[in-house]
């Protein structure tokens, strides 16, 4: 039998996953301010899907270049190219 969709998190499930004791979501991650200019790793939280960026992206490391709302406009490097993700704060941690 074939997959019926090929969605945003597909094939994600091992990368995604928690373990016991990291379960549950703490409101410190939702209230991180970042600077412009500074590093930021992402580790993305599969608790909270507004504002994730997509799973091939995480571990990678980058760097704040502004705002859009309540998420943070992040540039990253993808081989040779710049790449602008938009990821709110809950899926970025300070490097």
């Amino acid at each position: 039998m074939s997959w019926k969709s090929h969605g945003f998190r597909f094939k994600s499930g091992r990368k995604l996953k928690k373990r016991v004791r990291e379960r549950g979501i703490k409101l410190r991650k939702f209230l991180q301010d970042f600077e412009v200019g500074q590093r930021v790793l992402i580790d993305i939280e599969p608790a909270s899907q507004k504002g994730m960026p997509h799973p091939r992206y995480q571990g990678r490391s980058g760097i704040v270049i502004g705002r859009r709302g309540r998420a943070f406009l992040v540039q990253i490097r993808d081989g040779s190219k710049l790449k602008t993700l938009i990821s709110r704060p809950e899926h970025l941690k300070s490097a």
